[in-house]
């Protein structure tokens, strides 16, 4: 009896050797792999994708897809660890956009006459703030709150509302998840400085307010059209122009909408390749390993010197939307690809064209 015992502390004590010499060998692993920035911001970007996508689909609270894609999104800029106040400043920035958003869908949307004028003048406002060097993220929220909710307004006020506190949620959760992601994975120290985005001028610039009124001229007839006549089905062909038109330059209107047409071919293809691994094996754990050894591959061109890089983050995007809506009943995923990819060579046409009278016509052109 006594030497059972003895052999099963024994067991016990090797074991617990064992465990400790495994997990001393992942540290000097992970510590070999994490030997430079550059591969530091590829497993922060694997890690805080993978781990927002497992809480997404483990608790599928209403549009909880949009963590793992806004996370994606914010870890492939060239960010610093955000700040306390910078995060909760975002939160607040996500709640007010919305609540822009619900007052133009519930108050104004009745009233065309008045609000056709109050929307241009908000496009106005929001596109004169990203070029003098506003939040990036007040000006997304802003647009995505008053371009969608008036469409979903139209029909049910309901639903405009349950979006509302879906997307909120889902960008309050975004926040933590780019917090942890930056604590599990911090920045070494001494690291390469990361370049400074210039700051907010809060004086009138008329540069700023020129590039301004030409977004603005050329998204607010599209977006009238769109939602006077409750067009839903092409919301996304005026979110893709409202993109596109952040920077009102032809070629660079032109160039963003190749780039998303390239960006939409690859993570298509990418998505393919792993729906149909995922129906090959239908386990949720797989489905999260899948997704970090996806990430690990497009991270490490995203964050390389490559030609393609400037197409795989949006490409990652366009994989992980097309491969949540192909898992929904009756989806059909090559019908989503050719769909996402009409809108958006609908969308560049759209600001080609626009752009293209404007300059024509614009006072002062040479």
């Amino acid at each position: 009896m006594s030497t059972d015992r003895s052999a099963n502390i024994n067991g016990s004590i090797l074991r617990l050797i064992s465990l400790r010499l495994y997990v001393s060998r992942f540290i000097l692993w992970f510590q070999e792999l994490t030997h430079d920035q550059r591969s530091i911001r590829i497993i922060r970007y694997a890690v805080g994708v993978s781990v927002s996508t497992a809480l997404a689909f483990a608790i599928e609270w209403p549009l909880s897809f949009l963590t793992p894609v806004l996370t994606a999104v914010v870890l492939a800029m060239p960010l610093p660890a955000p700040s306390l106040r910078g995060g909760l400043k975002n939160m607040l920035h996500t709640v007010s956009a919305f609540a822009l958003g619900l007052v133009f869908t519930l108050f104004l949307l009745p009233y065309p006459l008045i609000y056709v004028p109050m929307l241009g003048l908000a496009l106005f406002q929001i596109y004169y703030l990203l070029n003098r060097g506003g939040s990036f993220w007040l000006v997304l929220m802003s647009l995505l709150a008053i371009l969608i909710l008036p469409m979903l307004g139209n029909t049910s006020e309901g639903l405009a509302t349950g979006f509302v506190f879906g997307f909120v949620w889902s960008g309050w959760l975004t926040v933590v998840m780019i917090w942890l992601a930056h604590m599990l994975v911090p920045d070494p120290p001494g690291g390469k400085p990361l370049p400074k985005r210039p700051g907010f001028q809060p004086v009138y610039s008329q540069p700023a307010a020129q590039a301004a009124l030409k977004s603005t001229i050329v998204v607010l007839p599209l977006a009238t059209v769109f939602i006077v006549a409750d067009l839903s089905g092409l919301l996304l062909v005026m979110v893709f122009a409202a993109i596109f038109s952040l920077s009102p330059d032809l070629g660079k209107g032109t160039e963003a909408g190749k780039n998303s047409l390239m960006s939409t071919v690859i993570g298509g293809l990418g998505a393919w390749v792993f729906y149909y691994l995922i129906v090959a094996v239908p386990q949720y754990h797989f489905f999260i390993a899948l997704m970090f050894l996806t990430c690990l591959y497009f991270g490490n061109i995203i964050f390389s010197d490559r030609p393609a890089a400037k197409y795989f983050s949006s490409a990652f995007v366009a994989l992980f939307i097309l491969v949540n809506s192909s898992t929904g009943e009756d989806a059909d995923f090559a019908s989503l690809f050719m769909l996402r990819m009409f809108f958006i060579i609908l969308a560049t046409l759209y600001v080609i064209a626009a752009l293209k009278v404007l300059e024509r016509y614009w006072p002062g052109r040479q």
